[in-house]
């Protein structure tokens, strides 16, 4: 028996998506263990291991989980290996930074806020000095315009005057992107948590320093590039299949994730503001091109993700 109260003839396309969602009670069903960025989610598979993964975050934790397995960071040629859960607390910190990094994309670029790791950390009251500031800004633009950026350049500009700030342009393909970095931001919450994780990160390996996991090895000049290589050993074998829609699933597949009550994930669309919900829905999926087209062009340089 149907929950949806029945509708008169010709009633349907007057349904806005805020009733048809109150009268449907709709579910969003998320495959089992899965990766998700406004996706159905992923699966993992290795040898004959097959794995769902909610969303991003899992997947990345699962990935985290594997590279760590049996890995080994020597700070220098001769040193011992690191203790095991200083390496998984170090890595955790960093992979949480870097989340927190594409969040924040929005308002910071994401390469400025992972070169500030390398950076001497600036206090607020350093900060309030325009001098002290312009050279923090010109040591930044130095690290951002270095290592393979290639299409790809920084300029770090300090702006004078009473509120005075960073004006930091990132130009590429021609195409030029201002964001402000203001005084405000050494005081926040934000860069308190750089600032440790930088600290933790200083110093910690010299000459000689590598990473070993199982029998393959290799040398690192930094804990960013051991980490990395420590992922890429993990999806060595991997195969990873992202999945938009219910349509693309097998029915084994489908089963596992969406039908079946024991590993199925039912969680409840809700909407708090109908009025605007229907809006934006009416605009992105009507019949008008015009409102459609004003939307992409007033909302296109503010895109962090972009499925295509």
């Amino acid at each position: 028996m149907s929950c949806v109260p029945s509708l008169a003839p010709g009633a349907e396309n007057a349904v806005s998506m805020a009733g048809l969602l109150e009268l449907a009670k709709v579910y969003k069903k998320f495959p089992s263990n899965k990766t998700l960025s406004f996706r159905m989610g992923s699966k993992v598979k290795k040898g004959k291991s097959e794995q769902y993964v909610k969303d991003d975050a899992e997947l990345n934790q699962m990935l985290l989980r594997s590279a760590l397995e049996d890995a080994e960071l020597h700070a220098s040629a001769g040193a011992p290996a690191m203790p095991a859960s200083v390496l998984d607390t170090l890595a955790r910190r960093y992979m949480e930074f870097k989340a927190a990094a594409r969040r924040a994309a929005r308002r910071y670029d994401q390469r400025v806020l992972e070169q500030m790791l390398q950076l001497p950390e600036l206090s607020a009251a350093e900060a309030e000095d325009p001098r002290r500031l312009g050279e923090w800004g010109r040591e930044l633009e130095r690290l951002l315009n270095s290592g393979d950026v290639a299409g790809r350049s920084y300029r770090v500009t300090l702006q004078p005057g009473p509120s005075h700030h960073l004006l930091i342009a990132r130009i590429e393909h021609g195409s030029t992107t201002e964001k402000h970095l203001h005084r405000e931001f050494f005081s926040s919450s934000e860069y308190r948590r750089i600032s440790e994780l930088a600290r933790s990160l200083s110093g910690l390996l010299g000459p000689g320093s590598y990473v070993r996991k199982g029998e393959a090895s290799q040398e690192v000049a930094s804990f960013r590039e051991a980490l990395h290589w420590l992922l890429d050993q993990a999806r060595r074998g991997q195969s990873i299949q992202r999945y938009k829609g219910l349509g693309e699933m097998n029915p084994g597949q489908l089963w596992d994730t969406t039908i079946n009550p024991a590993t199925r994930r039912l969680v409840q669309v809700r909407i708090d503001d109908a009025h605007g919900a229907n809006e934006i829905f009416s605009t992105l999926m009507g019949d008008q091109v015009e409102p459609r087209r004003e939307f992409i062009e007033r909302n296109a340089l503010s895109v962090t993700y972009l499925d295509v």
